[in-house]
């Protein structure tokens, strides 16, 4: 497992995980590219063997009090090595320094393993958005992670990051 911040020569690998982990609802090239380049985002991708098996993206404002994670997904034949938790904290990691307190995402409803994911790294469900992914009228849960006590907890030191849930059982986590 190899994490680091991803660079515009990524893109097609990028876009080939991102048409085969949404099929329905995914992200265009476009906004993707404008996504790897913003100044207030941060997207890492994950590698092995020089093969990019997973992404994930954080929007986070320096200065900022809220954060979120755009997406994050992994590769079928990689998941369930705990690349989707490690991606998460990294991003997590970011928003902390970027001096975020509060760090928001969207999972699809029917997504459980990325739900428990994110339960287990202490995100709260605060509500859901009726029918958000569309087209297939599936609902968002929208979580909550209190950042301060994330790390407080010493989840941002990386200890823990093996066969748990990963991201996607079927599809990515959040988009």
């Amino acid at each position: 497992m190899s994490i680091r911040t991803a660079e515009a020569s990524d893109l097609d690998a990028i876009m080939a995980l991102e048409r085969a982990s949404f099929p329905s609802d995914a992200w265009s090239a476009e906004m993707m590219r404008a996504e790897l380049v913003s100044p207030h985002g941060r997207y890492i991708v994950d590698e092995e063997a020089g093969r990019v098996v997973g992404y994930a993206g954080l929007r986070a404002v320096s200065g900022a009090a809220d954060a979120d994670i755009q997406t994050i997904t992994v590769d079928g034949t990689a998941r369930r090595r705990g690349r989707g938790r490690t991606m998460l904290r990294e991003l997590l990691r970011t928003a902390d320094e970027r001096g975020a307190r509060t760090v928001f995402l969207e999972v699809r409803a029917d997504n459980p393993v990325a739900q428990e994911l994110y339960r287990s790294e202490g995100f709260v469900e605060m509500g859901r958005r009726p029918r958000y992914y569309q087209p297939d009228d599936v609902d968002a849960i929208i979580m909550r992670l209190d950042l301060a006590g994330w790390t407080a907890q010493g989840a941002g030191a990386g200890a823990d990051v093996g066969a748990g849930a990963t991201a996607g059982a079927t599809q990515g986590a959040c988009s």
